[in-house]
């Protein structure tokens, strides 16, 4: 084998088949985070109609996607310890219930106070799906299959956001916003039965003290962060932060917190009681991987932010356009995923991650020149490449990071992946938005048009975009294939 496949030692793993009760759980797993991540990417092109229909302010209107980002930075980062207390039956049923109280709860909402309750409730429940189903997933795979079952994972991640803002779109203009989650409930409660029906417990427990200075650290670290990233975003750089305290005043809050908290998981760790074991960044391969996922996040979810703005304030495409350029891409992505991970097993990472990034980057570069007369067929065919890049990219980082842990660090590993993917998502989000809202409102100031005003300011923010997705791409070359996934090629 060449070098992608260099060893990375790892413990003894599943056998050679997956039990047909963890393929079943694993489906039910993939249900439920297709429902949950299908309605966490419906809200964002409703919040003007929800603003115009509640009667609030954009800024407070912000709230009830910010109240959801907070809640899934301060629930994802417990999940690692809540995946080794609790069994998976357990941790899968109270997910969902929360997901359906959180649903039913925005359904019946008579003003935006019950809808934001209903939002947060939603948040708590979503924040556990993704690492129960990738913990779940590297416990009952063998190794050389995972890359073909983190490609469905991809088929996941990718096809709910594509299906969002469109069925968003279509739904707000014909039905009204409480059919968004009229039209969720009813699935997400079918997922509900299916796993109280089916749901099996997979794996081990263990009685861990819960340590209660360890979530408050967490709160107050990872929300703060998330929290200071996604105002600094929402308010295109201005200094309130939306409760009276500048933004870097509570990212700078976050990160001392964050100290406090490494610092003492650093000394739970050493009796495996901590809430988040930080022996995962050990790993060499773990860190690169992470890094890359980190970086790639904060490109992607800011560039997914501001394209919205772009097709619609400087294209001056119409809602419905604007979501259709973005779909055929994002489909694509979702299919290709299975495809992805037979490769990823058979060839290695480095195989997919390096054209993967290549394709990213310069999707990227070309957003960097579009403009108020860029056409359609162009922006249609630079999302479908960096689509391309993205589906290349996801299975062979999920499953070489996570597949060069020991065992019993799975559900540590999935946190901090997922909670890197959060945070560096804010800080996409909050960089290109501040970046492209500056630059509009200096020029709206000087008494231009919105889309003369917006468009220097796409140019600079994809720009920056497209130089921070160079990372990944230099880092791609030193990932490589976890040593008991060596023998997929034989299989």
């Amino acid at each position: 084998m060449t070098s992608d496949t260099a060893s990375v030692r790892v413990p003894p793993s599943p056998g050679d088949t997956i039990d047909p009760a963890g393929m079943r759980v694993i489906w039910l797993l993939l249900v439920a985070a297709f429902v949950a991540i299908l309605n966490e990417t419906t809200m964002a092109i409703a919040i003007p109609a929800l603003n115009v229909s509640l009667g609030i302010p954009p800024e407070l209107g912000q709230w009830l996607t910010s109240a959801f980002m907070l809640t899934m930075a301060v629930v994802i980062p417990t999940t690692g310890f809540l995946l080794q207390r609790f069994t998976t039956r357990q941790i899968f049923l109270a997910a969902m219930i929360s997901f359906v109280l959180g649903t039913a709860i925005c359904l019946v909402a008579p003003g935006f106070i019950v809808l934001l309750l209903g939002r947060i409730v939603q948040a708590a429940g979503t924040g556990i799906m993704m690492p129960l189903l990738m913990t779940t997933m590297m416990n009952v795979v063998p190794p050389h299959s995972r890359g073909r079952m983190m490609g469905r994972v991809g088929l996941v991640i990718s096809l709910a956001p594509a299906l969002g803002p469109t069925l968003s779109g279509v739904v707000l203009d014909h039905l009204g916003w409480r059919w968004l989650f009229g039209i969720i409930l009813p699935i997400a409660l079918v997922a509900l039965a299916l796993g109280a029906k089916w749901m099996t417990n997979l794996g081990e427990t263990r009685n861990a003290p819960i340590d209660v200075l360890s979530i408050v650290l967490s709160v107050f670290a990872f929300g703060g962060i998330v929290f200071g990233l996604s105002q600094i975003g929402g308010h295109g750089g201005a200094a309130g932060s939306g409760v009276g305290v500048p933004p870097w005043a509570v990212l700078v809050g976050g990160a001392l917190f964050l100290g406090l908290f490494v610092w003492r998981q650093l000394a739970l760790q050493k009796q495996d009681d901590a809430l988040l074991d930080l022996r995962v960044f050990t790993s060499r391969n773990y860190v690169v991987s992470a890094v890359i996922m980190a970086v790639i996040s904060l490109s992607m979810f800011g560039t997914f932010s501001l394209l919205p703005l772009y097709l619609q304030n400087v294209a001056g495409l119409e809602p419905t356009v604007a979501g259709l350029v973005l779909l055929p891409g994002s489909i694509l992505m979702g299919l290709l995923g299975p495809v992805m991970g037979r490769i990823y097993d058979a060839r290695g990472p480095r195989t997919l991650l390096v054209p993967g990034t290549t394709l990213i980057t310069a999707a990227m570069f070309m957003y960097s020149t579009v403009g108020t007369q860029t056409p359609v067929w162009l922006l249609v065919v630079v999302q479908i490449a960096m689509s391309l890049g993205l589906a290349s990219s996801f299975t062979p980082l999920f499953s070489a990071s996570l597949g060069a842990l020991d065992r019993s660090l799975y559900s540590h590993g999935s946190a901090v992946l997922n909670t890197l993917q959060q945070v560096g998502g804010a800080a996409g989000t909050a960089v290109l938005i501040s970046i492209y809202s500056t630059s509009l409102h200096a020029g709206e100031a000087r008494g231009l048009p919105t889309a003369e005003a917006g468009e220097p300011g796409t140019h600079a923010a994809f720009f920056v975009a497209a130089c921070i997705s160079i990372v990944p791409l230099v880092l791609a070359y030193f990932v490589r294939k976890p040593a008991d996934q060596e023998g997929a090629a034989a299989h």
